[in-house]
């Protein structure tokens, strides 16, 4: 029987208790308050459900990562760093990239997105844990990516593109910042051919783990005795080396 969260802490079974169908299904209910999101994303854990489903947590197993020296940036992408005209940004249109990333996609009827969701993100990025990298060509917004930001550590949320290879870009900055500034892995959650192609790769979830426990330890974080309180998190140094990019 899947587990009902409704303890006023965050307090996830181990994620080894996780279903193996659906593939990382957790538990259910809790909240999408910045401590129950930290609390999650620390322990390998992450939200995801639908407007009529309560709150729905997982851990998959197999787990897809992305460590940044192993970003395959092909010469097409090299091509189109260098003469796309794309400029980059950090942090400046958090709302938008995520309501662009909410839209439905191809036949796609919905988003898993929800209204919910995006409320708890922007609030995350409002305390400066959740973060934005915006991709522009000729004065639009034209592609980016947001996630969490821990330490060493991006979990990846979503992207988008409204141009050829601008989610590319997006995440080309983000390899190369992290890379060149201390940045140890990406999380992408599940396994894509596209991630794929970009060089991610699929690891145990034991695995994901314990890299989590190793660049995340508990001294890292500041707790707190208030469940509406939000816990500090490790900072990520290597934003700033987004934040400075400006041209690709």
């Amino acid at each position: 029987m899947l587990p009902w969260l409704s303890s006023l802490h965050p307090n996830f079974p181990t994620t080894s208790q996780a279903l193996a169908s659906p593939n990382g299904l957790l538990a259910a209910g809790g909240e999408l308050s910045p401590a129950w999101l930290v609390e999650a994303y620390r322990q390998g854990i992450f939200p995801w459900f639908s407007d009529d489903d309560p709150i729905l947590w997982w851990s998959p197993d197999p787990r897809m990562i992305l460590l940044p020296e192993q970003f395959k940036q092909r010469r097409s992408l090299t091509k189109r760093l260098r003469h796309g005209g794309f400029h980059i940004t950090l942090d400046q249109h958090f709302d938008q990239v995520i309501q662009a990333c909410a839209a439905p996609r191809g036949e796609e009827a919905g988003t898993w997105i929800t209204d919910e969701m995006r409320e708890a993100y922007g609030l995350l990025h409002a305390l400066g844990i959740a973060h934005s990298i915006e991709v522009h060509q000729h004065g639009q917004l034209v592609g980016g990516l947001y996630g969490i930001a821990m330490g060493p550590v991006f979990f990846g949320e979503s992207m988008f593109s409204r141009a050829p290879d601008a989610s590319k870009v997006a995440l080309a900055h983000l390899a190369r910042a992290m890379r060149e500034h201390g940045g140890k892995l990406i999380d992408c959650q599940m396994h894509t051919p596209h991630l794929a192609s970009l060089g991610a790769i699929t690891v145990a979830r034991e695995a994901f783990i314990n890299y989590l426990k190793s660049w995340l330890p508990d001294k890292a974080f500041t707790f707190t005795t208030s469940p509406t309180e939000t816990p500090t998190v490790p900072a990520s140094l290597w934003l700033k080396a987004i934040a400075t990019e400006g041209n690709a």
